[in-house]
């Protein structure tokens, strides 16, 4: 197998990240005590360096929207001084009267390559994070998502099941943009229920020739590492989107709560069949993020 793109971890240094000063917020992933702190790029590779990542793509860390260039312009820093990141994915309002000068200033990095904005949204307050459950069918948002591939920045799109018809339409109108769907559809229902509403939607979602999964984040909702849930949501997703549309994300440091990299990356190989990790590893991540070839 070639190198590991890691295709979705994080930096950080507390000061700068509005939810990890003062209170405890509620956050998808639980309590987050043992990261309530300063998360460097050295830290980090020294997590990662031995199980085989050659290369990586950084995904925003939710600083405040005002100083979404400033968290470009940090992990710009990081990447000059290490290597790594390779490549960013940054922050714009989508939900701006018209995002383009916001992509303007994204586009003068060239390491940038996409844009998140989280649209999950959930019953349960403690998972909910947009202001509401229906905005991949905003018409504003699908306009400034429009114009995303003018820019040739891709979106990787957060939602949970129940919204993944609107994720569907979204996708649909917007056939020039790729979208990179977070964390395999965040499945969190496991009930027989959930996981039929989960697989329709994500059927739905395959259907779309634009839309990629990325397999992280698995252990979110279960709060440790589970090699057999890692192992049926690789494959049922697998079997949808096919290998050459999947790709493999550590979402490092907030994994490292429950589990060594080392204990994720060997979850996540002993699930990839032989003949699929070749493209979950490294090339799918490489198309999807132009990143050049090692």
């Amino acid at each position: 197998m070639t190198g590991i793109v890691d295709s979705h971890f994080h930096i950080w240094r507390q000061a700068d990240l509005p939810w990890l000063l003062g209170p405890m917020q509620p956050r998808i992933f639980g309590p987050y005590e043992p990261i309530r702190r300063d998360y460097p790029v050295a830290e980090y590779l020294a997590d990662c360096r031995a199980c085989g990542v050659t290369e990586a793509v950084y995904v925003q860390a939710n600083w405040a929207p005002a100083r979404h260039l400033d968290e470009v312009a940090f992990v710009t820093q990081a990447s000059e001084e290490t290597g790594f990141p390779i490549a960013i994915v940054a922050y714009a309002d989508m939900l701006a009267e018209d995002v383009r000068p916001q992509l303007d200033a994204l586009a003068l990095n060239p390491r940038v390559r996409g844009v998140r904005m989280q649209l999950h949204w959930h019953a349960n307050p403690l998972y909910r994070f947009a202001s509401g459950p229906d905005l991949c069918r905003d018409p504003q948002l699908q306009e400034n998502l429009g114009w995303l591939a003018d820019y040739g920045f891709s979106f990787d799109l957060q939602v949970f099941a129940p919204q993944m018809p609107g994720a569907a339409e979204l996708a649909a109108a917007c056939p020039r943009v790729s979208f990179v769907l977070q964390h395999a559809g965040m499945l969190e229902d496991l009930s027989p229920e959930g996981v039929e509403q989960w697989r329709t939607g994500m059927s739905a979602l395959a259907a779309q020739p634009n839309i990629v999964s990325k397999l992280s984040g698995l252990g979110t909702f279960l709060r440790r590492n589970d090699p057999q849930h890692i192992a049926f949501v690789a494959m049922e997703t697998i079997a949808l989107f096919g290998p050459e549309r999947c790709l493999f994300g550590s979402n490092f440091p907030i994994e490292k709560l429950w589990t060594s990299y080392a204990e994720l990356i060997g979850a996540h190989r002993a699930a990839v069949p032989a003949s699929a990790a070749d493209h979950v590893f490294n090339h799918t991540a490489r198309r999807v993020y132009c990143l050049a070839q090692p």
